[in-house]
């Protein structure tokens, strides 16, 4: 076995990290399956053991694989879930309940959503504070809802409001609120009824990391959502997701009709 080669070679480590990562993508090695251990490299691809490691390192930084004290290197377990960003207007022409969507999307794969409940007054970051029409550091309350499937830590909400709005509701009780969020609005007279997505990719902060349980080198995937009704912006759902198990589907158009 020999490992290919570029225009502009790079340091063989990480040409042997490259084809490893090639041979992992392929299926080769089943999720949670042991890589061969640093001898058996060794000799498939005629390199010396310090290259083996520097190559296996590359691909732990990157959340693909996990070293386990005295047994050796194993792919990292990928249980992938995907979620609908995106759905159809309900009635009146109201946004779907996204924890209704978030249910949903559990039952049809057989597993169990936890939800635990977090509330209090911060200050607005300036994005946050332009959505909603604030000055930069203006008080908005929080609400973030912290999600598990099947106990494995999923995606983490913050919703942010007015503090006119949400104070004094349903929406700043750490609880779930009856008929979800969404319903607590439409009875204060704001119903949801258009979104603007912001999606982007950024590393996340150490206390993002250890809740997750990510690995170096994974990113999270962070889609802001910015709601509204005729009387202007209601709401910033920031919701941030580990992208080594989600997948965000964007589905446009009405569905083909089925027979």
């Amino acid at each position: 076995m020999t490992i290919p080669r570029a225009d502009a070679t790079p340091p063989k480590y990480q040409r042997l990290a490259a084809d490893l990562r090639r041979r992992i993508d392929s299926g080769e090695w089943e999720d949670g399956g042991r890589l061969p251990v640093e001898n058996e490299l060794e000799a498939q691809y005629g390199v010396a053991r310090n290259t083996v490691r520097l190559a296996v390192d590359v691909l732990v930084n990157e959340g693909r694989v996990v070293r386990v004290q005295g047994k050796g290197t194993y792919l990292r377990r990928r249980a992938r879930h995907d979620h609908r960003v995106h759905g159809r207007p309900q009635r009146r022409g109201a946004l779907p309940a996204g924890g209704e969507t978030y249910a949903a999307e559990a039952r049809a794969a057989g597993v169990d959503l936890t939800v635990e409940y977090e509330v209090w007054a911060v200050r607005a970051r300036r994005d946050i504070a332009d959505w909603l029409g604030l000055q930069p550091e203006d008080a908005v309350m929080m609400r973030r809802q912290l999600c598990r499937i099947a106990q494995e830590p999923y995606a983490i909400e913050d919703s942010h409001y007015r503090p006119g709005l949400a104070a004094d509701t349903l929406l700043m009780q750490d609880l779930p609120a009856p008929g979800g969020d969404e319903r607590t609005l439409a009875a204060l007279g704001r119903v949801e009824t258009a979104a603007t997505d912001h999606l982007t990719a950024r590393m996340p902060d150490p206390a993002e990391a250890a809740w997750f349980g990510l690995g170096p080198g994974v990113p999270l995937l962070v889609n802001t959502r910015v709601t509204r009704d005729r009387r202007g912006p209601i709401r910033v759902v920031e919701t941030r997701y580990a992208a080594d198990r989600a997948r965000l589907l964007y589905e446009l158009g009405d569905p083909a009709p089925t027979d």
